[in-house]
């Protein structure tokens, strides 16, 4: 893959209006060879956003709001790792998901419960206990159900407009949200792309290789017209253009979402993913995560 030039170093000569802000390039192991991503010293608003998402674009530098949480940590305290970050077009989201499914949704899913939560995987399949072709004893997650299907629904709005509308909703009380949060540019051409880009380790103890996840991003990209809004140290926000809109919908994607981040399941109430499905993902125009 042939590498992008990286606007930020020539920032001041951009023709960019950007408010007092900072370069970032320190990383996990140290200070990297090129700036890595700009954020500005101030707190965020609507307008700001909309504003640099026209302008930056041009460029190759696209916006994002980042917080420092409650325990202010801002980029430069992140542990970037970029030097550990592969390309996100190398990677396949179902094969990706697939793995994680195979690592951690047995936990989850081990009370008989489809991976649809219709509970009927066993009777589909005409297995029961020890005849499961592929071993497993009744009660299991059984295999991996594939990528959910784009929702019937046609996008009711530009998906772009939908981010804009996230970031008014977050900017207008971020402090109480988030504990603050302030417009950053990322060098990338994707949203999708924009936690690899940073070489983001906020997932550190689910994947190493944040591009893995940024796959499944650029997947829901172009299933649910989703962006990368938000992210903090372990958190991100994404906006969601064409979410689903029906229960059965929700429910096969509640899979990717356990898979991509058990964390929004195993730690978060009520510990359930037919719930979450309903409660999180039917008709929500935000999806949040969060790696322990």
């Amino acid at each position: 893959m042939a590498t992008l030039p990286n606007p930020l170093p020539s920032l001041d000569s951009s023709g960019l209006d950007l408010p007092p802000g900072s370069l970032v390039d320190a990383t996990l192991d140290g200070p990297w060879h090129e700036p890595l991503l700009w954020y500005a010293d101030g707190p965020a608003d609507q307008r700001g956003w909309s504003a640099l998402r026209a302008s930056g674009r041009r460029l190759g530098l696209l916006p994002v709001l980042v917080t420092g949480g409650s325990r202010d940590q801002w980029p430069e305290d992140w542990d970037l790792c970029p030097d550990g970050t592969s390309y996100p077009g190398d990677h396949d989201a179902d094969e990706v998901l697939a793995g994680y499914w195979t690592d951690y949704a047995d936990d989850e899913v081990g009370d008989g419960t489809a991976a649809d939560g219709t509970g009927e995987e066993s009777e589909r399949n005409g297995e029961t206990g020890e005849d499961a072709e592929d071993g497993e004893q009744s009660g299991g997650a059984g295999s991996w159900p594939g990528l959910a299907p784009v929702p019937a629904r046609e996008a009711p709005e530009d998906p772009d407009a939908v981010a804009a509308g996230l970031v008014g909703v977050i900017t207008a009380d971020a402090d109480e949200w988030l504990g603050g949060a302030r417009i950053a540019l990322v060098p990338a051409r994707r949203s999708a792309d924009i936690p690899a880009a940073i070489g983001w380790s906020g997932p550190m103890n689910h994947e190493n290789d944040v591009a893995r996840l940024c796959a499944v991003l650029r997947s829901w990209e172009d299933r649910y017209d989703a962006r990368v809004v938000v992210l903090g140290f372990d958190t991100m926000i994404v906006s969601v253009g064409r979410p689903p809109a029906t229960i059965e919908e929700a429910r096969a994607l509640a899979a990717e979402h356990y898979a991509f981040c058990p964390d929004n399941i195993d730690q978060s109430p009520p510990y359930d993913l037919d719930v979450y499905a309903e409660k999180a993902i039917l008709n929500q125009e935000a999806w949040s995560f969060w790696w322990d």
